[in-house]
């Protein structure tokens, strides 16, 4: 039975839409061809029709995800004034909801430590999806210069991701809570330094 090229996307689409949580739930290496195919109702045999190799898989299913989290921010960002938007998107990234729910979270705290790992195609890909979140984050912080302003959104980006990786280490705990409001602070605080004016050479004579 052959089946239309609109349906074959739509199965290419769900399979990576499933690999996507499976990934970021157990890892990089914690998902089975045959069990996601099974999951997606199809058979191991047919992985081959739609992706060349797993590694093929892997990145489109977090790139995937890294486009979701994105979208996320849109959203987010769209329901509150510019200059609370940067605001809005890290207490929504760093919550309990987020730490508890790394299936549909973010892909960097869930997998940034395995694709460090990967093949140097897997990181490009990866990185190249990191450099448009930090873009995106770069035109959340409209006080600063783009150069400076790029600058901050990297280490608030490092900071809300780094505190989402330890927030999960320490589970649903008081040590936990206590990290995410840490990690919450300490980007909040980053992001709204003012710029540093570089002083004035006096003249000389």
């Amino acid at each position: 039975m052959r089946y239309s090229r609109e349906h074959k996307q739509e199965t290419h689409d769900r399979i990576v839409k499933k690999a996507s949580v499976r990934l970021r739930e157990k890892g990089a290496h914690g998902i089975g061809v045959a069990d996601l195919m099974k999951e997606a109702g199809l058979t191991h045999g047919g992985f081959y029709a739609h992706f060349d190799s797993r590694e093929a898989l892997v990145i489109e299913a977090f790139a995937y995800a890294m486009d979701r989290s994105m979208e996320h921010w849109r959203k987010q960002s769209d329901q509150v004034a510019p200059e609370k938007q940067l605001t809005q998107i890290v207490e929504t990234y760093l919550s309990t909801l987020h730490r508890d729910n790394p299936g549909h979270g973010c892909s960097i705290p869930a997998l940034g430590a395995e694709i460090a790992r990967e093949s140097p195609k897997t990181r490009k890909a990866f990185a190249g999806k990191l450099d448009e979140m930090i873009e995106m984050m770069t035109d959340y912080i409209p006080n600063l210069p783009r150069k400076a302003a790029r600058k901050q959104a990297i280490a608030t980006l490092a900071t809300m991701a780094g505190t989402m990786l330890l927030a999960r280490i320490a589970g649903s705990s008081e040590l936990s809570d206590e990290v995410l409001k840490a990690g919450r602070d300490s980007a909040l605080d980053g992001a709204k330094r003012e710029p540093k004016v570089a002083a004035k050479k006096p003249k000389q004579n």
